[in-house]
């Protein structure tokens, strides 16, 4: 009898937890598994990293759109998806899509490895393929962690890749990270992160560059 009682609890158990993950999930990655880790995601970021935002990222409901935003940590990348409406595409180093046990997530949300020794116009032109097919790639110009009230010059990927598509950039600026500066910390460490979005750019000359630059470092 106690054993049927545990087994109920349990049972009873998975069921409310599925239902909790599957009501947070808020952007369809047209696999189920995904979907989930997404409402895990949403859960994590709003409850124990207390992320704040007045209202999504305002992407395009289709179509290509690139999202630059600031580099603080490891959790960076989780607060844009929670933050998303739809599913986002990241440049990311090699070595960090290389890192054990993470490669087969990245994989599987799409994300594009940018080897910044050498050949990063591959991952330029991957990236570039998929906004003609209509996705939404996510980069963090700054290309490292760069610490509040520290500066340092933008990439211009984001740049290259708006002017070949005519596509807009949509700045994002990141802030209260606990873990600012770690990749791991960043993620353990609670924060009480805040998103603050700008309106779409349409980067055409050097002056627009100096000021997404400004809007990232805040």
């Amino acid at each position: 009898m106690i054993t049927l009682i545990i087994i109920a609890i349990l049972i009873a158990l998975f069921w409310w937890t599925r239902r909790i993950i599957l009501e947070a999930n808020k952007t369809d990655w047209h696999v189920r598994w995904l979907n989930y880790l997404e409402g895990l995601n949403q859960l994590f970021c709003k409850y124990y990293h207390r992320l704040e935002y007045s209202k999504p990222i305002d992407l395009p409901k289709n179509g290509p759109a690139i999202v630059v935003s600031n580099h603080l940590s490891g959790i960076d990348g989780n607060l844009l998806i929670a933050a998303s409406r739809r599913q986002l595409r990241f440049l990311i180093a090699r070595e960090e899509y290389e890192r054990f046990g993470l490669q087969w997530l990245f994989r599987a949300i799409g994300c594009i490895p940018v080897d910044r020794s050498h050949h990063a116009e591959i991952a330029l032109r991957t990236a570039l393929a998929a906004l003609k097919a209509g996705e939404v790639i996510a980069i963090f110009p700054q290309s490292t962690f760069v610490l509040p009230g520290t500066s340092r010059r933008l990439k211009r990927g984001s740049i290259w890749l708006a002017q070949q598509t005519n596509c807009p950039i949509y700045p994002v600026h990141l802030s209260g990270i606990k873990g600012a500066g770690h990749v791991v910390r960043g993620v353990l460490l609670r924060s009480k992160a805040k998103l603050v979005t700008y309106p779409p750019l349409n980067l055409d000359d050097e002056n627009h560059l100096q000021y997404l630059q400004s809007l990232l470092e805040g």
